[in-house]
C-alpha cells in the first residue's frame, strides 16, 4: 500500500481511538444527570433541563463513539454465516458492504450539514418547555458522522490490504 494511505489509516485510527476513549466516559455524566433528575423529582421541584440534557449526552456518546466502535469491529454483525467464512471471504464481503456504509454516511452528512446550517441560521430551538438551542447537538452529530466516514474509508483500505495479503 502507498505510504500516504498507511499514514491516513494510522492517523484516522489514532484520532478515533482517542476520541472514543474520552467519549466512553460520557456515560457517567449522563448517569449523574439522571441521578440528579430522580433526586430532584423525588424530594424537590423537578428540573426542566435534566431529561433533555441526558438525551443530548446520549446522542453525543452514541455518535462520537461510532467510529471507535467501527474500528474495534464492535458493531452488530450477522455471525451465522460470517463467523464460518475464511478471512479472504470476510475481507471481500467487508469491502463490498463498507461501500454502502460510505454512501450512506455521505448522504447522512449532507443532510446533517443542511440541518445544522438551518439551526444556526434561524436559531432553531427544541419544542420542549426548556427550549435549548439545537445547533450544538447538530454540530456534534455532524462531527461524529464525519469521523465515522473517515473511519469507514480507513476500513476500506484495511480490507484492500487484507486481500493483498498485508496488514495496515
Amino acid at each position: 500500500m502507498p505510504h500516504a494511505i498507511k499514514l491516513y489509516v494510522r492517523y484516522v485510527d489514532a484520532i478515533n481511538r482517542r476520541i472514543g476513549r474520552v467519549v466512553m466516559y460520557m456515560i457517567f455524566a449522563m448517569m449523574g444527570i439522571l441521578l440528579y433528575s430522580s433526586i430532584t423529582k423525588t424530594f424537590f421541584l423537578p428540573s426542566l433541563w435534566t431529561l433533555e440534557t441526558a438525551q443530548f449526552f446520549m446522542v453525543g456518546y452514541f455518535i462520537l463513539g461510532g467510529a471507535y466502535s467501527l474500528q474495534l469491529g464492535a458493531h452488530v454483525r450477522m455471525d451465522l454465516l460470517y463467523g464460518s467464512w475464511r478471512d479472504s471471504t470476510k475481507a471481500w464481503v467487508d469491502l463490498f458492504t463498507v461501500l454502502f456504509l460510505i454512501f450512506y454516511l455521505c448522504i447522512l452528512l449532507y443532510g446533517g450539514y443542511s440541518s445544522t446550517e438551518y439551526a444556526i441560521q434561524y436559531g432553531e430551538r427544541s419544542y420542549s418547555s426548556w427550549r435549548p438551542y439545537m445547533a450544538p447537538i447538530k454540530i456534534i452529530m455532524c462531527i461524529g458522522i464525519f469521523l465515522m466516514l473517515l473511519q469507514a474509508i480507513a476500513e476500506f483500505f484495511k480490507d484492500i490490504a487484507k486481500l493483498r495479503g498485508s496488514e495496515l
